[in-house]
């Protein structure tokens, strides 16, 4: 008794489910009353590894029935040949058709015994076999008969070799490429085969009148389904109406045997000739054809008839399909007509329609197509017809990150096996995976690919869920690469702007407003030079860049800085993917990098900003108290002071360039762009302060930082400096001396720390608004504050205070020093009218001689008429002559001093309005022109390219004249001026 007769399993066991699954194994031989025939059992374990056990078993029995003499023969082969076994029983459990052509065309299972033989030729050979007689071909009725026996022959060779590996994996899947390979060699084979028949059948080819069949669609890129329409064109010469015959009596003969053949992508579609000479269709492919057409006849290639008539219509309109991407809205077009396609899918199935659903195969298709035509015009390794080959081109060009090919790649070939699997189970042309709930189907599908059921899922729910998950991975890479904005820039640029000579480029640059073409070419040599796939994104970059570079005001300045942030970043593995995935970036870094100089080198610093520049709301959207709070964060987590300020510098970095960006963009209005810059200021000393405190130790005196002057205000530009000044307070059981001692240490170590040199905008921690100056001692204590003020201020010191506040330190000693300052700044009753006129003394002495000697002081922001000091000291004239009485003026902000005095009175709405106008423009001034050149500048550029790049921040247009901007600066400063006159010095 053997083993099996010991377990007396039941069919079931080897996926048999059937009722007379039994009774047909023992009628095959292949069981017994105890259970399966020992030798057989190789033969049901491969059974039970088909898609439909049952469905195969169903067919053997048919075989042996419809063929018994044969019957001995097939048993045998079956239990001695794996590779035969493999290939039948896959067949006859993958396929019902053709299980029914095996069953009634007995003896057929023997063209499996061998792999099958693959090749035009060999095809070709064994279809014309099959239709000749008596030497010659079989025309009519024979030869439809005849042609659909040959090619089911070839096809079930075919689709054994594809399934074989579920029964035996030894034996190898064969990968997509090759089946699809081999479908449209076999179809290729046909239409040769076919066109004979059909020349024969119109009287024979007397070499008058020629006619060449232009593959198209699938066909043409070599990736055939089992069940699919052929596309073809007709190009004839000669007698026109005999090669329309011809071509007419193949389609029939094809169409009644194999598959149907569809020539509607001809000119004119179905309303035009279905043959047209060379001459004909040039002339309506320049000028008639639509995209969609440029599009198809990207995977034109001849695969029957006169070769050299077919090399010819190549040779013809190849160039056309790579000049297409030219045409106006072409990007658009294509991108429309996606949508459209995407439409008309019933919304019932739309998610299971694995072809023209949303993250089905047109999607894949669509994009990759768009991407070759537009990028394809300059790079002929992209003009594959093959959309597998292409998407390997495209990834190693650099067009499309490695990571999206592979994804791409894998969900592809994926969703093309369903295809596949769902097309040859009745050789009917369907695109549509199962419905969820049919568990049946399911199963089958997913056996037929050889997915197994894992951890507690069925193959079934295995196979929906990675289906759902190929689909969405293909929608999103769809709409990232296929909605590029990339693309339409690329696309409008010129095919000989992508391919100039150096002479060429040289003329190109110079049209394009760079003054020095000959340095803009040896950046762009630099930056494309070499085959690393880097040079190989640069080169699609660099024509889209160029002309956007070509709109700032600066075109060779920002090409010399990309050059420049690009080396810097080169070992940055997201750099270059980012400009290569996010149009927006692009346009927005040509921007910057075009207008100012101060941004490309915190770009180089800080790099990880470049990101967010397709982002406008991640760019403008944080919180300066969120961006203090983690900046505090990040450098206390450092023990050792050389690494904290570091750690404190990089933050600011970032924020500060973020914060650029922005500004630079017109994101972000001025009060939110100095409101940001005076936080982060505030939270890198609140941060060094306490790297500073843990230095020295913290149980000695309490310290508090005050921030004075535009750092107070949160009024901070992008040079200014940080005035403070330094509180301290003894601890219990310290003397006043030691606590000061520690608190100078502690205030110096953090002033060395910061303006150590860098790399970054300079952090200058300025003390000198504090008592006596620099001769004073650079902390005091609180009541040491006190004491000189309530003796010894004088009024510049009250008006000083106007801005003082609390930025860093210990939180009461802060409240308390508010609280003993504000009698000193806001007295009662007001300043005196003699503390007034001294304030404006003081104030004309200051427009005197510190106004840069040979300025214009109706363009310099600062000192100059109606800049910031004009409104500045006028509203804090008004603070310290009102502020006791109305307490809104109680505020360390100019605007919302300006406010305060509109609102109570003491000023009309009118004037108020013309100061913060003033104010606002200044500021704003002020920092772009900082932007600019790189370095704090307080005097408007008045000509040239500064100029210009000042006005565009300001929002002026490239066409208007940057006088128009200089004109109303000082038509705003003159008004704000008359308003000062008369609010400051008359009142």
């Amino acid at each position: 008794m053997t083993s099996w007769d010991r377990a007396a399993p039941k069919p079931g066991r080897f996926g048999l489910t059937g009722d007379r699954a039994q009774e047909q194994l023992v009628a095959a031989g292949w069981w017994n009353t105890t259970g399966p025939v020992e030798a057989s059992v190789p033969i049901l374990l491969a059974l039970s590894r088909v898609p439909d056990p049952d469905a195969a078993l169903l067919s053997i029995e048919r075989m042996r029935e419809v063929d018994e003499a044969s019957w001995s023969e097939l048993n045998s082969a079956l239990h001695t040949d794996a590779g035969l076994r493999a290939r039948l029983l896959a067949i006859l459990g993958g396929s019902t058709t053709l299980s029914d052509f095996l069953v009634s065309n007995p003896g057929a299972w023997r063209g499996l015994v061998e792999p099958a033989r693959a090749g035009v030729e060999s095809y070709t050979a064994r279809l014309r076999e099959a239709l000749r007689d008596d030497g010659s071909l079989l025309q009519g009725k024979d030869a439809v008969r005849a042609l659909r026996q040959g090619y089911r022959g070839l096809l079930v060779e075919i689709a054994a070799a594809d399934l074989a590996f579920l029964v035996e994996p030894d034996l190898g899947q064969p990968s997509y490429t090759e089946v699809t390979t081999w479908l449209t060699e076999l179809a290729e084979a046909v239409l040769r085969v076919a066109l004979d028949v059909a020349w024969l059948e119109c009287g024979g080819d007397d070499g008058s009148t020629r006619l060449a069949v232009i593959a198209m669609g699938k066909t043409g890129g070599r990736e055939l389904n089992y069940v699919s329409d052929v596309d073809i064109i007709f190009v004839g010469e000669g007698d026109n109406a005999l090669a329309t015959r011809v071509a007419s009596g193949m389609m029939r003969l094809v169409g009644a045997s194999c598959f149907e053949v569809d020539a509607a992508l001809r000119p004119e579609g179905k309303a035009g000739a279905l043959v047209r000479t060379i001459d004909g269709h040039a002339a309506y492919y320049k000028k008639w054809a639509r995209t969609w057409e440029f599009q198809a006849l990207l995977k034109a290639r001849p695969v029957a008839g006169d070769e050299e008539l077919g090399a010819q219509y190549a040779e013809i309109v190849t160039p056309l399909v790579w000049s297409a991407a030219e045409r106006e809205n072409f990007v658009v077009d294509v991108q429309s007509m996606r949508r459209k396609v995407e439409n008309h899918v019933p919304a019932d199935i739309a998610d299971r329609e694995l072809k023209l659903g949303r993250g089905g195969l047109r999607d894949v298709e669509f994009a990759v197509q768009l991407l070759q035509l537009v990028h394809g015009r300059a790079d002929p390794e992209l003009r594959s017809p093959s959309t597998m080959e292409a998407l390997e081109a495209l990834g190693s060009g650099g067009y499309v990150g490695r990571s999206d090919v592979a994804e791409l790649e894998s969900a592809y070939r994926f969703l093309r096996s369903l295809e596949h699997r769902l097309q040859l189970h009745r050789l009917r042309r369907t695109h549509l995976f199962p419905d969820a709930d049919d568990v049946d189907e399911l199963r089958w599908l997913a056996r037929s690919i050889g997915l197994k059921p894992q951890r507690g899922r069925s193959a079934g729910e295995v196979l929906l869920g990675e289906f759902r998950k190929k689909m969405q991975a293909v929608r999103r890479l769809h709409e990232k690469l296929f909605y590029r904005p990339l693309l339409e820039s690329v696309a409008r640029v010129p095919t000989e702007a992508l391919r100039l000579t150096t002479d060429e480029a040289k003329r190109r640059l110079a049209a394009l407003g760079y003054t020095a073409p000959d340095g803009a070419l040896n950046h762009i040599k630099a930056l494309t030079s070499g085959m690393s796939r880097r040079a190989s994104i640069q080169q699609t970059l660099l024509p889209v860049l160029l002309d956007r570079f070509a709109d700032t005001p600066d075109p060779d300045g920002g090409l010399l800085a990309y050059r420049k942030v690009s080396e810097a970043l080169a070992e940055t593995p997201w750099y270059l993917r980012v400009l290569r995935d996010e149009g927006a970036v692009v346009d927005n870094l040509a921007t910057v990098l075009g207008t100012s100089k101060l941004i490309p080198e915190l770009l180089m610093r800080a790099p990880e900003v470049l990101r967010l520049l397709g982002k406008p709301a991640e760019l403008t959207g944080k919180d300066p108290d969120e961006v203090a709070v983690s900046l505090r964060k990040a450098v206390a987590r450092h023990t050792f002071v050389h690494s904290a300020v570091p750690t404190a510098r990089s933050l600011r970095r970032h924020e500060m360039l973020r914060v650029a960006c922005a500004d630079l963009l017109g994101l972000m209005p001025v009060p939110e762009v100095c409101a940001a810059l005076s936080s982060v200021w505030a939270a890198v000393l609140q941060a060094t302060l306490d790297v500073a405190q843990r230095r020295k130790g913290e149980d000695v005196a309490r310290v508090a930082v005050v921030g004075m002057g535009r750092l107070g205000g949160s009024e901070l530009g992008y040079g200014s400096d940080a005035d403070v000044l330094f509180v301290c307070e003894p601890c219990e059981g310290v003397s006043e001396g030691e606590a000061v001692r520690y608190a100078t240490e502690v205030a110096s170590m953090v002033s060395r720390l910061l303006g150590s040199p860098s790399q970054d905008p300079p952090l200058t921690v300025d003390a000198d608004l504090r008592p006596e100056g620099r001769q004073g001692p650079l902390v005091r204590t609180l009541e040491s504050y006190r004491a000189y003020y309530q003796r010894w201020s004088e009024v510049w010191e009250a008006q000083a205070l106007l801005r003082a506040r609390p930025v860093a330190g210990d939180p009461d000693l802060c409240d308390r020093f508010v609280e003993m300052i504000d009698p000193v700044r806001y007295p009662g009753g007001g300043i005196s009218a003699t503390q007034a006129r001294e304030v404006r003394r003081i104030k004309a002495r200051v427009d005197t001689e510190r106004l840069p000697r040979g300025t214009d002081p109706r363009t310099n922001t600062k000192l100059g008429t109606g800049g910031l000091g004009d409104v500045e000291w006028t509203a804090q004239l008004l603070q310290l002559l009102h502020a006791h009485e109305v307490p809104t003026l109680r505020t360390t902000s100019t605007l919302d001093a300006l406010a305060a005095l509109a609102e109570s009175g003491l000023v009309e709405q009118a004037d108020a309005d013309a100061l913060t106008e003033a104010w606002l423009l200044a500021t704003k001034v002020r920092n772009a022109a900082t932007l600019v050149r790189g370095k704090p500048v307080d005097q408007i550029p008045t000509s040239g390219k500064e100029l210009v790049a000042v006005a565009r921040i300001l929002g002026y247009e490239a066409d208007e004249d940057p006088g128009e901007f200089l004109d109303a600066y000082r038509r705003t400063a003159r008004r704000a001026r008359a308003v000062v006159d008369r609010l400051f010095y008359d009142a």
